[in-house]
């Protein structure tokens, strides 16, 4: 038996409760497969914790979760949550302020069997996730947002060379472990200070890998190179607001952003959340997409193996990953990619590959 691990499960709201139970199910038989223990914790969290605690994200789930080694995170419908709790940060907001998770990693892989837009992409974008245009994460207490007279609003964009940094090496070194190409987006034409100072640091850190091919592109450029050819680009490193907005639209060209998964990590601990949002119009209806779920669950195997050393946890994530691609591959699929399966019927039907794909491993 391998490390066992203690494991966080926040179901959310919306679809969360049918996706995230789905993922957990596949991940338990990987991890069994390979000899890997685990030790999942439901934790209140959303619509329900209000309910019960009286805020979306109680003081216990923070410090239970610091105590772990990582956390599935459902999507939240925090548009629906009564004031004050509608106007506060979301609480996935709340989770990567709180933990500092500096880094948002979003893959975008077209899947044999699936429509899409463009069916050969690959590739990762890594997002910084603490500062950037995003107001509401980018100061210690308080806002950047806010608004000197009822008829004027202010928002502060954040950029610091620590930060920059920071994001550039993790971008660099999935660069070098992937196809050694990596792409900077920004803005610098026109916000020179602010998002010329990320290409100007992730240029300097560029020099300590000069084995990685580096190019950059503005933002509004670059959203026409990810339709037109997304098979081009590797790795994409930028700042919080770009990021947000290119990984759905890259999610969306590879098939659907149902099957966009992302983490987000410091150097101490990890949360797998998928891309998308709680999909309130059709929850409970046993037809959500488990797809970015299950394989944001894959990518907190792969962050655990390099953080533990663990390779039996590494298999465990291969196996998943290799489950969701047969499946797919064989015609099954809910309906945003073409197919036919309910969640339910999709998450079983990966779970059997699961276990004989394990079996041939």
């Amino acid at each position: 038996m391998s490390k066992t691990y203690r494991l966080g499960v926040l179901d959310g709201d919306g679809i969360g409760p049918e996706i995230v139970p789905a993922s957990v199910e596949i991940a338990t038989a990987a991890a069994e497969a390979v000899g890997v223990g685990i030790d999942w914790l439901t934790l209140p969290l959303g619509s329900d914790a209000i309910t019960t605690h009286d805020t979306p994200v109680p003081d216990e789930t923070k410090k239970t979760l610091a105590e772990l080694d990582g956390w599935y995170l459902g999507p939240h419908d925090s548009v629906s949550y009564p004031e004050p709790h509608k106007s506060a940060l979301n609480p996935s907001g709340t989770l990567r302020k709180h933990f500092r998770l500096f880094a948002n990693i979003r893959p975008a892989k077209s899947f044999p069997g699936a429509e899409a837009v463009c069916d050969n992409a690959d590739l990762v974008i890594v997002r910084e996730n603490t500062e950037g245009f995003y107001a509401d994460r980018n100061t210690y207490a308080g806002t950047g947002e806010f608004m000197p007279t009822p008829d004027t609003a202010i928002m502060l964009g954040i950029i610091t060379r620590e930060a920059t940094e920071r994001v550039a090496r993790v971008a660099f070194d999935l660069a070098r472990a992937r196809r050694k190409k990596l792409t900077i987006v920004h803005k610098a034409n026109v916000l020179k200070l602010t998002t010329g100072l990320f290409r100007s640091v992730c240029q300097e850190v560029a020099e300590d890998y000069p084995d990685v091919t580096v190019d950059d592109f503005h933002i509004d450029a670059m959203t026409v190179h990810l339709v037109r050819r997304a098979q081009d680009f590797d790795v994409i490193v930028t700042e919080n607001m770009f990021g947000d907005i290119l990984s759905d639209l890259a999610g969306e060209i590879s098939g659907s952003l149902g099957t966009a998964p992302s983490i987000n990590a410091s150097a101490d601990t990890a949360m797998a959340q998928a891309s998308h949002g709680s999909a309130p119009d059709i929850a409970g209806q046993d037809i959500a997409n488990p797809v970015a779920m299950i394989l944001s669950g894959a990518m907190l195997f792969e962050w655990l193996s390099s953080r533990h050393d663990d390779s039996a946890i590494a298999r465990a994530a291969k196996i998943i990953e290799a489950g969701v691609a047969t499946t797919i591959e064989r015609g099954i699929s809910t309906r945003d990619l073409g197919g036919s399966a309910s969640t339910s019927e999709f998450t079983r039907a990966v779970v059997q590959a699961v276990r004989d794909g394990a079996g041939q491993s």
